[in-house]
């Protein structure tokens, strides 16, 4: 392919749209056309691109890192015809919340947790696309950060995956404004430092869903193990900080979503989070020195 390839992601989270261009400049044939095919992937496929570089969209294993899991390809046609002008951004959200959700649950087998960390959303015809008669929207699921404004990398089939909103040990999230923003690195000022994942289902029964109430109150006894374990016995009062758990609602109990997070933050005494820094992991042990070689061996007793 000559020239430039260029399409559009639509983001889901909440009532929000994203949007941005995906393009090949240069001399960059051989990119252009693994965009296009990625673009035009079947159901299953999984797609990747860097957050600052949507232009190297290209098809990987689901087995690797991925950005975008496509769940079918829905023909809109039939609502805009040959000379229809294209949805706008609002209606564009309406069409995906709409066909792709449906999509994306029915690819899952039948259950979406609405709380959980897919969200659905679509690649969509460009205007050029559009004037060539592109009616198709490529329906898809994805993890999108706590802004919306991200895409998390996921591992895995989606449809293999437990749909449980929880993260790496070591993830830290931002403060921004008073509220949790997107991952950051440790050391930058956060919100919490997630310190280890437990499962209720070891504790409740997985068919019968826990009240919050009864969640957090077993989580008081397994989220502390966990938080020691990771910070090495740290005291955690002593530099402020408390041990907190998410809980899961009955949607996403349901839906098969097990897994909760224990994390470690500040909160003021009138609710508002306070900035931490640094991470509260435990520094690993030193190794144990090797022998010296030139020490002489030690005389045996008499």
């Amino acid at each position: 392919m000559a020239g430039a390839f260029i399409g559009a992601l639509a983001v889901l989270s909440g009532s929000m749209l994203f949007s941005w261009p995906v393009s090949v400049e240069g001399k960059a044939d051989t990119v252009a056309q693994e965009a296009a095919e990625a673009f035009d992937s079947p159901s299953g496929a999984c797609l990747d691109w860097p957050h600052d570089k949507p232009q190297n969209m290209r098809r990987v294993s689901c087995e690797k890192p991925h950005t975008f899991e496509v769940t079918s390809n829905v023909e809109i046609g039939g609502e805009y015809g040959p000379n229809s002008k294209p949805p706008a951004e609002t209606d564009w959200q309406q069409i995906v919340t709409e066909r792709c959700t449906a999509e994306a649950t029915k690819y899952l087998g039948g259950t979406l947790d609405p709380f959980g960390k897919y969200t659905a959303g679509a690649l969509k015809p460009n205007s050029e696309q559009w004037g060539n008669g592109d009616r198709r929207l490529r329906c898809g699921i994805q993890r999108v950060t706590p802004s919306g404004e991200r895409l998390l990398p996921t591992t895995g089939a989606a449809a293999e995956q437990d749909q449980s909103n929880v993260h790496e040990p070591g993830t830290c999230f931002a403060l921004v404004e008073g509220q949790v923003g997107d991952p950051v690195a440790c050391e930058n000022a956060h919100a919490y430092e997630v310190v280890g994942v437990v499962d209720l289902s070891t504790t409740f029964d997985p068919k019968a869903f826990p009240s919050e109430a009864a969640q957090r109150e077993k989580l008081v006894d397994l989220c502390p193990p966990v938080a020691n374990k990771y910070t090495g016995n740290a005291n955690l009062q002593a530099n402020k900080l408390s041990l907190y758990s998410d809980t899961l609602k009955k949607e996403s109990w349901l839906a098969g979503s097990h897994l909760v997070n224990c994390k470690v933050g500040a909160r003021e005494k009138d609710g508002q989070l306070r900035p931490v820094r640094g991470s509260v992991q435990a520094a690993p042990l030193p190794s144990s020195p090797a022998p010296s070689q030139s020490a002489p061996p030690s005389s045996p007793g008499r």
